[in-house]
């Protein structure tokens, strides 16, 4: 067929071909019609207020439990959003500003007055207020080198860096910091008892990866995790009885040959990882989920009966990572959120919100951003001796 830049001029070797070329064409000029309109419906909805900019950053089936969704952060990797106790502010880190790696940032909770709290040296996680809104305690490397620390090395696969972090606590504004841990090594993922008197963070100082508590002055330590394997992402419940975090604890000689191997180099396989929760004393340890997927990021509601987390446990093995809800006895494991990646989930201290990082509309492979939802409860009934 002997083709002109003309697509009217074509002239076929056969007489149907004309036919194909022009009815592939009227599909697709029918396709781009019904874009059109699609977009000039939803242009004429938002003018008109019938749908709004929030509920389309929804994805379908995540309205049972999300309303009025909101993206406070536009670029770079942001993560791990943590409400201060008035339910007024944000503290979390991110790359935004031209940084290498992660620095910590407040911000109000409808994502204006954004400001960098942290030294701006070195990489910096986990922040969290203290109750009074007045001082933070985050982790940071800066003193051991005010530079980005180096990639982990994933010639072992998909791995993570235990870089050597150390605690600091500083007020709100990033003046006055003070540094309370001093071992070598990996201390971070620190959190506040609600009464504001305690520290739960994880520490490799023991030769492990383990659960500690401490005073606010650094002092008082109390290893809380005894077993083999990495413990973390600990947060206290909101009455200070309960902490709830995540586990991996290897289970055949194989998978302990490797936890070992690599913890010897500092790095970690984040590849699985069960939900747990214990008292505040470290007594009572139960283990809330068995899915061998790897769920992370687990924090109480204000209710004291529901966890949320982040999972891959539908797609296990892979990246994309979803919200999950599931009561303090372990049973109605629910799906809040549906597609992408989504982690990193918290509460407002009145449980009316929800904040979480969330690679939905990302222009790039590594960006997340923080995103703000109104919260629609659903009370289950769980076993009462779970609760206190």
């Amino acid at each position: 067929m002997c083709i002109d830049r003309d697509l009217s001029k074509v002239r076929p070797m056969y007489p149907s071909a004309s036919v194909v070329i022009f009815d592939d064409r009227r599909k697709l000029l029918s396709v781009h019609r019904a874009r059109l309109i699609v977009l000039i419906l939803i242009l004429l909805a938002f003018g008109a207020g019938i749908v709004s900019a929030e509920s389309i950053l929804l994805n379908p089936g995540e309205g049972k439990h999300l309303a009025d969704l909101r993206q406070l952060t536009f670029g770079g990797s942001n993560a791990e959003a943590y409400f201060s106790w008035d339910g007024r502010k944000l503290i979390f880190q991110s790359t935004r500003g031209g940084y290498g790696c992660d620095q910590i940032f407040i911000m109000n909770t409808d994502g204006s007055d954004v400001r960098l709290v942290s030294t701006g040296l070195g990489r910096t996680t986990c922040s969290f207020f203290l109750p009074g809104n007045q001082q933070m305690i985050y982790a940071s490397t800066h003193m051991r080198d005010a530079a980005c620390p180096h990639r982990p090395d994933r010639s072992h696969g998909y791995v993570w860096a235990l870089y050597d972090y150390d605690i600091y606590i500083a007020n709100a504004d990033g003046t006055g910091l003070t540094r309370l841990t001093h071992h070598p090594g990996y201390d971070a993922e620190g959190a506040l008892s609600p009464d504001g008197k305690k520290i739960v963070f994880t520490s490799l100082r023991a030769g492990d990866l383990d659960i500690y508590t401490m005073d606010i002055k650094g002092r008082n330590l109390r290893r809380l995790t005894f077993e083999k394997g990495f413990d973390g992402g600990a947060f206290f419940s909101w009455d200070g009885t309960k902490i709830i975090y995540r586990a991996y604890h290897p289970d055949t000689p194989q998978e302990m040959a490797d936890y070992e191997r690599l913890l010897s180099k500092s790095l970690l396989r984040p590849t699985r990882a069960e939900i747990f929760v214990m008292d505040a004393n470290g007594a009572n340890t139960r283990r809330l989920t068995h899915n061998g997927a790897a769920n992370w990021a687990p924090a109480f509601h204000p209710n004291g009966r529901q966890i949320i987390f982040s999972s891959n446990l539908h797609d296990p093995g892979t990246r994309s990572f979803d919200l999950y809800l599931i009561n303090i006895d372990g049973t109605g494991l629910e799906r809040i959120s549906f597609g992408g990646f989504n982690s990193f989930p918290f509460f407002s201290p009145d449980g009316k919100k929800l904040v979480f990082s969330s690679d939905r509309l990302a222009k790039g492979p590594r960006e997340f951003n923080v995103f703000i939802a109104d919260w629609i409860s659903e009370m289950r009934k769980v076993d009462p001796s779970f609760v206190r």
